[in-house]
């Protein structure tokens, strides 16, 4: 093994694959679901006298449920085994957390379940995700089967995934996946941690674990309907309007029937519905969108949401654009409106991918493109390494990535500002005209 320029080891072969086991069974047997608060007083007395780190999993009914509700956590400890938890059952879960006290919590892409667990008072104090240490290390798939196949040659079934996790009973087969997705995950860290302290990442890694465990709820999204999928073929603000009245009733009917809801009206139905601005229910249901019975049944309901639109004054229709941000505007214009942020950009973009390319990192897990942009767009003044650091630190950089970057950036934006913008092209000769 050689090592880069800044010490960190770096590969020279790439590994050959070794054989997949796959996993069939939990080791323990597959655990009946805690769905009593006698059932949980008993899981949490064992997990109290257990010892070791704590694997955790959640499973939510993405796709088939409105918004993101927990239906299953799944808990193992060295010395108690695996608990799989019913929290529509049992929805707090804050005695387990006190049970275990500052043990490490082991997750896979922690970010998808700790909003969850925190909402059943489920808080830990520390975490490993083995999925951010994956993307340190560099991995090409970061999939906690992927992960498990490569570092401990051992094969997670993931047909299960996807389904509908507020299914009650929940089948056997099911219920044996759940436990398996938390069989391995200490083992897995372990040796994630093991390649983490050879590549030098340790310390790193541990920034990033703090950072997604105590990271805020995310702010409420500006016009969420803006994210209708296909919207962006209509041109006309009154066929923007539609998609967003169509958007708020399909999300009103949604929540109050607890479903997702794409699975209520999808989103290629109310594309359709805005561009053909239908008058009455009866060209509604005549576009191929809205054939189905259950569609056809709330007809009169979609059309109503159309006519709201189609009733507007001009002066309250949306833009086709979309709101004002706080943002620098889309960098395809920058040349234009500011050639030097335009090569602050570039130069930057170039040194963090020289960076990601040298240190096995993807260039989204060294620096947000969005806190790039900004920066560029809008640098401190001066635009010191100092000034750098702490705008990146503003926008949630932890100190790891500043460390790497700020004084590259400080002199990549030196160099932007001196190198002289390409000279205009000449005016056509007359016979060129």
């Amino acid at each position: 093994m050689t090592t880069t320029e800044r010490g960190v080891p770096a590969e020279t072969s790439t590994p050959v694959p070794a054989p997949v086991t796959p996993l069939t069974e939990p080791a323990d047997g597959l655990p009946d679901v805690v769905a009593t608060e006698g059932a949980f007083a008993r899981v949490v007395e064992a997990f109290a006298a257990g010892s070791g780190p704590v694997a955790a999993d959640a499973e939510r009914a993405s796709g088939y449920r409105y918004g993101q509700a927990t239906y299953l956590v799944q808990v193992r400890r060295a010395g108690a085994g695996t608990a799989l938890i019913d929290p529509v059952g049992v929805p707090d879960l804050s005695a387990l957390g006190e049970a275990v006290g500052d043990a490490e919590f082991v997750l896979h892409a922690a970010s998808q379940d700790l909003p969850g667990f925190a909402e059943h008072g489920l808080r830990p104090a520390r975490v490993f995700d083995t999925e951010l240490a994956a993307r340190l290390l560099g991995m090409e798939r970061v999939g906690l089967a992927a992960v498990v196949a490569e570092v401990l040659g051992l094969g997670l079934a993931k047909e299960h995934s996807a389904v509908d996790w507020s299914t009650r009973p929940l089948p056997e087969d099911w219920l044996r996946y759940a436990a398996l997705d938390v069989e391995v995950l200490v083992d897995l860290r372990d040796r994630l941690a093991e390649r983490l302290e050879a590549a030098g990442k340790t310390e790193w890694a541990a920034q990033e674990f703090e950072a997604v465990r105590t990271a805020p709820p995310p702010a409420p999204r500006v016009d969420p309907w803006r994210r209708t999928s296909g919207m962006h073929v209509l041109r006309n603000p009154r066929q923007v309007a539609a998609v967003r009245a169509l958007w708020f009733a399909r999300d009103t009917s949604a929540q109050a029937r607890d479903i997702s809801p794409g699975r209520v009206l999808p989103d290629r139905a109310i594309v359709a519905a805005a561009k053909a601005m239908p008058k009455t229910a009866g060209q509604l249901v005549t576009l191929p969108e809205f054939a189905g019975k259950g569609t056809k049944r709330r007809a009169a309901y979609w059309q109503k949401a159309i006519d709201e639109a189609r009733a507007l004054p001009d002066v309250e229709l949306p833009s086709v654009r979309g709101p004002r941000t706080d943002g620098p505007p889309p960098p395809r214009t920058w040349g234009d409106r500011d050639p030097v942020a335009a090569r602050r950009l570039v130069a930057a973009r170039e040194l963090v991918t020289a960076l990601s390319q040298e240190l096995s990192i993807p260039v989204e897990n060294l620096l947000q493109p969005d806190a790039l942009r900004r920066l560029c767009w809008t640098p401190p003044r001066p635009a010191d390494a100092a000034a750098i650091t702490e705008f990146l630190r503003g926008r949630g950089a932890r100190e790891w990535q500043v460390g790497l970057l700020a004084a590259g950036l400080e002199r990549a934006f030196a160099d932007a500002a001196l190198t002289p913008a390409p000279a205009p092209a000449p005016d056509p000769a007359p016979d060129q005209v």
